[in-house]
């Protein structure tokens, strides 16, 4: 085969063989395949797109460019969730216990956050001693006893993807339906497990900013994982504003822990007790009404809660924040902005939101960067609500008065009050 004979057949959308796919991805890795060539192909599939058939081929040959994990020791049908990033987005952290509570097994790797969009690694290592980087052995374990356990992403998982990812990034080749697919569900599927649900986010806050281009990423990755033998659905959901009230690595766990104790209810615990629905019902633990009536029970009863604790402790962590979340990181100081006339809030800028507390050092602008775990922001009012001059609207954490000062004044730019309601539209848009 010819590197260029390929790149001309994908220009000419001709489709690929999945014997061409694999050759391209293998050569790539090994570095036969210069990086100017593999940009040439990049930006012709960024243009002309690729079959579902492609799509899969390059998956499957992404997935087996490393290791693959084996999960069969855990003796469990095993479920997975991925999310594709939005602002206050920390379902995983209620996700893990609630099916775990409910007989449900959720071994998760996960990753750290860059950008405006937070990391549930980075959440999670809020907690004083929580460990994410575990021995395979150690992960396994934990799992099989408690039901969940989270860590990061180690070892040499599709080492193709990184390194075509890198490439993506330089040459303007990143949104593009079926290398973003395939890059997702190449990880899901080398982590091994048997069930996968995908949490398809689109808005400002989000990488798919549109319905439809969530619907059609969406339907790419359920076909890829059912071309792959896995039991696999997607859920659409908007992400125009933050999910949740909290923002920032430690402000989100106490959210967390806060639902898990039964004392708040918002659109952030209705939207993981649907997904831990669809878990649980991909596990084969009934239908999906039947499903959410047990995570209800599982949330209601506190045994939720419990599976949450028990798997930090089995992580190295402080236990007791689930009891006192003032054992969690805190940062030195704190804002509060006010509502500056009566009205209806009919938009928080997700995005904006999460710009603002990246400058506060809530996330990360490079990899090395070190992250301030008490930094964020915590929502006092959401879209749809009606407020009136004098009320406060959200508070600001940050190191200094100038940092929180500066993040207020952007948060409250994308703030907008209306004098009439707007009519709300449901977070949950399609189920693929």
């Amino acid at each position: 085969m010819q590197m260029y004979d390929l790149i001309q057949k994908t220009r000419r959308n001709e489709q690929l063989t999945n014997a061409e796919i694999q050759w391209i991805t293998a050569g790539f890795c090994a570095g036969e395949i210069p990086d100017y060539m593999m940009s040439a192909w990049l930006m012709a599939v960024c243009c002309q797109g690729m079959t579902a058939q492609e799509t899969a081929a390059l998956t499957l040959a992404m997935r087996d460019s490393g290791e693959c994990l084996t999960l069969s020791s855990i003796g469990s049908v095993t479920v997975d969730k991925h999310s594709t990033g939005g602002i206050g987005d920390k379902t995983t952290l209620l996700l893990a216990p609630i099916v775990a509570a409910c007989g449900g097994c959720v071994p998760k790797m996960s990753g750290r956050g860059l950008g405006f969009t937070g990391g549930t690694i980075d959440k999670l290592e809020s907690i004083p001693g929580f460990r994410t980087d575990l021995p395979m052995e150690e992960f396994l374990r934990i799992t099989k006893e408690i039901g969940c356990c989270v860590i990061a992403q180690s070892g040499n998982l599709v080492p193709a993807d990184k390194k075509m990812y890198a490439l993506r990034n330089l040459t303007a080749t990143v949104d593009s339906i079926p290398l973003i697919c395939s890059s997702i569900m190449s990880k899901k599927l080398a982590l091994g497990a048997d069930c996968i649900l995908l949490d398809v986010k689109f808005g400002h806050g989000a990488f798919m900013k549109t319905p439809q281009e969530a619907q059609e990423l969406a339907q790419a990755m359920v076909e890829v994982g059912r071309r792959a033998g896995k039991q696999c659905r997607a859920v659409l959901t908007d992400m125009n504003a933050p999910l949740g009230a909290n923002v920032g690595n430690a402000l989100e766990v106490q959210e967390v822990i806060r639902i898990l104790r039964g004392e708040v209810r918002n659109a952030l615990s209705d939207l993981s007790l649907t997904l831990a629905a669809h878990m649980l019902s991909l596990s084969g633990k009934g239908d999906v009404e039947t499903c959410r009536r047990m995570a209800e029970h599982a949330l209601e009863s506190g045994a939720a809660l419990e599976k949450f604790s028990a798997m930090i402790a089995a992580q190295g962590g402080d236990a007791l924040v689930t009891q006192d979340v003032s054992r969690l990181p805190q940062s030195a100081e704190q804002f509060t902005a006010y509502a500056q006339k009566n009205g209806y809030i009919s938009s928080i800028q997700s995005e904006e939101v999460g710009l603002a507390c990246l400058t506060l050092g809530a996330g990360r602008t490079a990899g090395q960067d070190t992250i301030d775990y008490g930094a964020g922001v915590e929502l006092h009012a959401f879209v749809g609500d009606a407020v009136q001059e004098g009320q406060p609207l959200f508070t600001v954490h940050g190191a200094s008065q100038e940092l929180c000062r500066q993040a207020a004044a952007r948060i409250a730019a994308c703030t907008v009050i209306s004098p009439e309601p707007l009519a709300s539209a449901p977070l949950i848009y399609q189920i693929i």
